[in-house]
Formats: structure tokens, C-alpha cells, sequence
């Protein structure tokens, strides 16, 4: 434990004088059989230890009885303060802490990825580096919590296996409790049923004071060792108490142990591994986008391809169903032919016209020339 307190290997143990010296004890007169007291959780050696020790008990000796079953009472005190002590000590808050900062952890890296992984899946491989570098600050931050964690939880462990001792112990200083009521109750049914009877019988014959007084003395000291066993009783009644808030202690620390472990061993890994699965689903996710790229592009060509061989499978299928000439060319150079014929006929037939035409007026022509010439002559004469 944090306070360094040892527990002790105990067993009870009776005693008249826990802080003095002991000192011989007068035998004591017989006792009527008392009543049956509860004593099934002792031994059969631990109930000898109980009668005899029961006649050892002398009521007059009033240190004796201030101190009966202080030992015992001490123990237990300073064993609850020791168990107080380690209640205190053990701060379960910063585990609880730690526990929820790896659920912080994970949750504000899965916070920042908007819409789930969809979302990374649609941003490429900028998106994909942003992330691995997340998750690697998420891990590191995270096997930090872990490795303090497994320090709380080696600790825990501990403390529960001293847990164990101190129930075992707190186990011990009740029986030694009971035992210590179970001698002092039988001494009173004894005193009560012999000693007193007897004194007071003694008064009453002699009628001396001093004989009532020491009635009286006695029956004060009966009332006093009551109320010590009482005393007694209310100790036991806090080792009662004290053994389910052990184990409710003890329950805590498990609790606490088995989150620690489901942490470690489910939560972490479970978490890397969806890591891991949605860094391959992100890398398939690229390579289907890059696949699907390369059908898309093969698709266009495959469809540019085919458009270029419809457009020359017909053309060719065109050019080879035509004619080395075109009836529409054979019909345009026959209409130009005929025309170039009626033309050339019609300048033929011009050029004859015009020809007769000038061989007439050429013959005017020279029939007045050859008139003048003639006049000219005749005038001469």
C-alpha cells in the first residue's frame, strides 16, 4: 500500500494485562452451566481457550477490567485507520481520468473525419497523408494512456491480494473480539449467579456494612465490566462492518482492473485494426478511382476509335460504291458540251453571215473604187 503498512500474520489471543505485567490469577469458584451463547465460528481448541481464560477473569482487579479486551480494541483501531489510510491513498479518479481520455482520444480522431470515412474517400491522397498522420499522434498519445494504465493496473492487483490479507486479518481480530465478549459474559452469568448471590446472602445473615458494601462493590463492578463488554461489542459490531467495506474496496479495485484490461486488450486493438481496415479501404477506394480512370479513358477512345472507323469505314464504302465519274458530272459536261457545240455552231453560222455579208460589201466596195478609177481616167482625157 502507498502508506507502507505491513499486515501482520495474526491469531487471537486472550489476555488480562495487554499493556502490563501479568500477574497469578486466584482459581475461581465453580460456575453454574451458562447459557448458550453463539460460539459456532470457534474451534473446539478456541472454545477451551475461551472457558479458561473466563476463569481467569477477576472483577475485582478494576485495572484488569478497564483493560479487558483493550488489546484487541487497539488492534482493531489502528487496523481501521490503516484500512482508512489505504481507501484514502487509493485515488481511483485518475484512472477513471485516464480510461476517459483514451475514449477522448479515440472519438476526437473519428470527430474529425466528417461524414465517417466516406468523406476521406473523396478528397485523395492529400486526404489519405492528413490521416495517417492523425491516427500515428492518436496512437503514440494513446499507448502513453496505455502504459500508465498498466502501471494502475499491476498496482490494483496488488492491492487486491492485500485486500484479501486484510479481510483475513479484520477476519481474525473479530473472532478474537467475540471470543474476548464470549469469556467475559460467562464470568458474568458465574459472578452474577455465585459470587454476588453469595455476598448478598452473607450481608443479610450479618447485617455488618461492610459486608453490603462489598456486595454492593461487586454488583458495581458487574455493571462496569458490562458495559465494558458492550464497549467490546461495539468494536466487533465495527469489524463487522469493516469486512463488506473491504470487499467493496476490493470490488471497486477489480472493476477497475478488468476496465483497464478490456481497454488494453479489446478497445485499442479493436480501434487500430478499423484503422488499418480503413487505410486498405482508403488505398482500394484510390486504386478503383484510378482504375476507374483508366476505363473512362479507354472507354472514350474505344469510342472515338469507333466514331473515326464508322466516318472512314463509310467514306471508303462510298468512294468505293461511285463511279470513276459522276453521272452528274457526265450530266453537266454533256449539258457544257452541247452547249459549247450550239455556240461554236452558232459563231460558225455568225462568221458565214458575216462573211457573206463582207464579200458583198467588198464587191460594193470595189465596184466603186473600180467607178472612181474609171472617172479619174476619163477626166484625164
Amino acid at each position: 500500500m502507498g502508506n507502507g503498512w505491513e499486515i501482520p500474520e495474526e491469531q487471537p489471543v486472550l489476555t488480562l494485562t495487554p499493556f502490563g505485567e501479568a500477574k497469578e490469577e486466584p482459581e475461581a469458584p465453580a460456575a453454574p452451566e451458562p447459557p448458550k451463547w453463539d460460539d459456532s465460528m470457534l474451534s473446539a481448541a478456541e472454545k477451551k481457550m475461551v472457558e479458561d481464560f473466563a476463569g481467569q477473569i477477576d472483577l475485582s482487579d478494576s485495572a484488569a477490567v478497564l483493560q479487558y479486551g483493550a488489546g484487541a480494541q487497539k488492534k482493531m483501531a489502528d487496523f481501521s485507520e490503516s484500512a482508512l489510510n489505504n481507501v484514502k491513498t487509493k485515488d481511483l479518479g485518475e484512472v477513471g481520468a485516464l480510461l476517459s481520455d483514451v475514449v477522448t482520444e479515440l472519438k476526437s480522431f473519428d470527430a474529425e473525419e466528417e461524414k465517417g470515412f466516406l468523406g476521406f474517400f473523396k478528397k485523395g491522397s492529400n486526404k489519405m497523408t492528413a490521416m495517417k498522420a492523425k491516427y500515428a499522434k492518436a496512437e503514440v498519445n494513446v499507448d502513453k494512456i496505455c502504459k500508465v494504465l498498466e502501471g494502475h493496473q499491476v498496482q490494483l492487483l496488488k492491492d487486491a491480494a492485500m485486500l484479501d490479507k486484510m479481510y483475513e486479518l479484520n477476519l481474525t481480530y473479530f473472532k478474537e473480539l467475540s471470543m474476548y465478549i464470549l469469556a467475559g459474559k460467562k464470568k458474568l452469568h458465574a459472578v452474577g449467579h455465585t459470587e454476588l448471590p453469595a455476598l448478598l446472602a452473607k450481608a443479610e445473615q450479618s447485617g455488618l456494612p461492610e459486608d453490603a458494601q462489598a456486595a454492593r462493590d461487586l454488583d458495581a463492578r458487574c455493571k462496569r465490566f458490562e458495559k465494558k463488554i458492550h464497549d467490546l461489542e461495539l468494536t466487533r459490531m465495527i469489524s463487522m462492518q469493516t469486512a463488506p467495506q473491504i470487499r467493496l474496496v476490493q470490488d471497486n479495485d477489480t472493476v477497475m482492473v478488468e476496465k483497464i484490461q478490456s481497454t488494453i486488450v479489446n478497445t485499442i486493438p479493436l480501434w487500430k485494426n478499423q484503422m488499418v481496415l480503413a487505410l486498405g479501404a482508403a488505398h482500394s477506394a484510390q486504386a478503383a478511382e484510378a482504375q476507374r480512370k483508366v476505363s473512362d479513358m479507354t472507354n472514350e477512345l474505344l469510342k472515338k476509335n469507333a466514331a473515326a472507323l464508322k466516318t472512314a469505314s463509310t467514306e471508303v464504302a462510298k468512294e468505293s460504291e461511285r463511279g470513276i465519274v459522276d453521272m452528274e458530272t457526265l450530266r453537266s459536261t454533256n449539258e457544257t458540251l452541247i452547249s459549247t457545240l450550239d455556240e461554236v455552231l452558232q459563231i460558225q453560222a455568225d462568221g458565214r453571215r458575216a462573211r457573206a455579208e463582207a464579200e458583198v460589201e467588198m464587191g460594193r466596195l470595189e465596184n466603186e473604187l473600180k467607178m472612181k478609177l474609171l472617172e479619174i481616167a476619163g477626166g484625164r482625157r
